[in-house]
């Protein structure tokens, strides 16, 4: 069943598009874990917030992404720019009026 896991990324004031720009790097390995969307996106009444919609074929296939090198590396790279502050949910998609 596809998983979803929607959220919120808090940055260092000043630190929103550099992270969007690492986010957006276009990175092959998640499509071949089974990654079938990874939106990245900004809001202008929250400047220092970066909102994340990913869906993963199951929500095995999204765990066990975290352990690529890649996706290790993106996420090193990340940590100087967050503040700290995360929200968020994660569930089974149920159903979709665009897909049969």
């Amino acid at each position: 069943m596809t998983f979803a896991n929607v959220g919120t990324l808090g940055t260092a004031p000043g630190k929103r598009d550099e992270l969007v720009a690492l986010l957006t790097e276009r990175n092959e390995s998640l499509i071949a874990a089974g990654c079938l969307a990874y939106e990245v996106g900004v809001d202008a009444d929250h400047p220092d917030t970066v909102f994340v919609v990913e869906l993963w074929e199951t929500a095995e296939a999204h765990r066990a992404s975290l352990a690529l090198p890649q996706v290790q590396n993106a996420i090193a790279r990340a940590r100087p720019l967050l503040d700290g502050t995360f929200g968020g949910y994660r569930f089974e998609v149920a159903g979709s009026p665009l897909r049969g």
